[in-house]
């Protein structure tokens, strides 16, 4: 999972839409009521060969379920031809979709790193879903309300998850039922949880007790929610880390990294360092993406359990991964082939066989209660957690300038990590320049 440039900001998106005459009937601050807008269905005996083209940023060992799935929505809709066309990681992804836009050359479909949907949605370069939804009486109710949420904007549907990943805590069951203690539920169970599974001997650790990745904000997030705070104010036009409910996380986790019975990686290989530390058991539980755990099942020499991440006020996990969407300048005849497609791709049919053969989660609700979905737990018991936490992953922030502001306190943590510094007051220096990122 990784977050959007600072290089992918709202005004350059602004502008190319400004310099390309581009304009949107759709855009996220408004755009028509969903009854006014409904599109027309085509006629059903329409055959007429179309071909559309979807970019995407899956990697390599993705592709064979990619492949496979284009291969069976042919069998559906042999008429409609769909080139699929990679763009790199997501950040290429996302400014070649910004120099597509202002030359007006467009695919009909395209993945969206989850950060940067509501960048894009709010500009009006993806086409509002919202109408189609409704056209044709989708079941969302179907989908993990979470993951849905995460592809809204402003109360609009802008795309469907399509590759879901959230974060986990990994743990070392071997060792864990060895010392008789379980993962920590809330946060007042995790004093007693690193007295019981941190090694620190004159000063040094030889092993600790848990590991949170500082690398990105994504991971962190949660806990600041999850202990009670909060990233904006209500009306999302300030910072909340002013107060203190949202300085909890911070300074818990200094207090931890001190004790020494927490870790936390930054900077380049600090994910890689974090996996080795723990398959060599110098780490008994690791916070990582879901989309990473068949490799701690493979590669560790013990049993691996899994446990959602501790909150005391709530008890949430973020969104990760990417969804499909639909560009507003494809042609009415390639966005109807399009929306045809966003629904073939993230059909609860085909939901278990995508996930398993891509590694991120299943998204419906209906697939892993089907009897494949019943042998998908069976070779995977350990994804047993994730749902049993279904609808208590939520989206990430909703915020236009969120990946840019986000880079400020991830700065902060960055100081604490490395240089051993006090983070609470860096944390409120830096709440004015957070401010004026948000208010640019």
């Amino acid at each position: 999972m990784k977050s959007l440039s600072k290089a992918i900001s709202l005004l350059t998106i602004i502008a190319m839409l400004v310099i390309s005459g581009c304009s949107s009937g759709n855009s996220g601050k408004g755009g028509n009521s969903p009854s006014s807008n409904i599109p027309e269905a085509p006629p059903v005996e329409d055959k007429t060969p179309i071909k559309i083209e979807y970019w995407h940023s899956h990697a390599e060992a993705q592709l064979p379920g990619l492949d496979y799935m284009i291969a069976e929505f042919n069998k559906v809709y042999p008429h409609i031809t769909v080139e699929p066309v990679f763009q790199g990681a997501y950040t290429d992804l996302h400014k070649k979709l910004q120099a597509a836009v202002a030359a007006k050359q467009v695919p009909a479909v395209t993945n969206v790193e989850v950060s940067a949907l509501s960048t894009f949605a709010d500009s009006g370069v993806f086409a509002d879903l919202t109408p189609y939804v409704e056209r044709d009486n989708l079941d969302t109710a179907d989908f993990s309300q979470g993951m849905l949420q995460a592809y809204q904007y402003n109360d609009r549907q802008y795309g469907l998850p399509l590759i879901v990943s959230t974060s986990i805590f990994v743990y070392n069951k071997t060792l864990l039922d060895e010392l008789g203690v379980q993962p920590p539920q809330t946060w007042s169970e995790i004093e007693a949880f690193n007295s019981k599974t941190a090694v620190v001997k004159n000063g040094e650790t030889e092993r600790y007790a848990f590991s949170v990745p500082g690398w990105d904000t994504w991971y962190y997030d949660p806990w600041i929610s999850n202990g009670g705070g909060s990233i904006f104010s209500e009306d999302m036009k300030t910072v909340a880390f002013d107060k203190p409910e949202s300085q909890r996380w911070i300074q818990n986790f200094s207090k931890w990294l001190k004790e020494g019975s927490m870790h936390m990686g930054f900077g380049t290989g600090a994910s890689s360092n974090m996996r080795t530390m723990f398959l060599e058991g110098k780490i008994a539980m690791v916070q990582h993406t879901s989309a990473v755990l068949k490799t701690y099942l493979k590669e560790a020499t013990f049993d691996v359990g899994v446990s959602f991440i501790p909150g005391d006020v709530e008890r949430k996990s973020h969104i990760g991964g990417a969804g499909i969407v639909m560009m507003d300048l494809a042609s009415k005849e390639q966005k109807e082939a399009a929306w045809k497609f966003i629904q073939f791709m993230t059909s609860s049919e085909h939901n278990i066989n995508w996930a398993e053969k891509v590694g991120y989660l299943p998204t419906r609700k209906s697939a892993f209660e089907s009897e494949e979905g019943k042998q998908y737990f069976e070779r995977w018991p350990q994804y047993k957690t994730v749902f049993d936490h279904f609808d208590d992953v939520s989206p990430r922030p909703k915020h236009p300038k969120y990946s840019e502001m986000s880079e400020e306190y991830k700065t902060v943590v960055g100081e604490m990590i490395l240089n051993g510094a006090d983070p609470l007051p860096l944390l409120e220096s830096a709440v004015k320049k957070m401010n004026e990122i948000l208010n640019d």
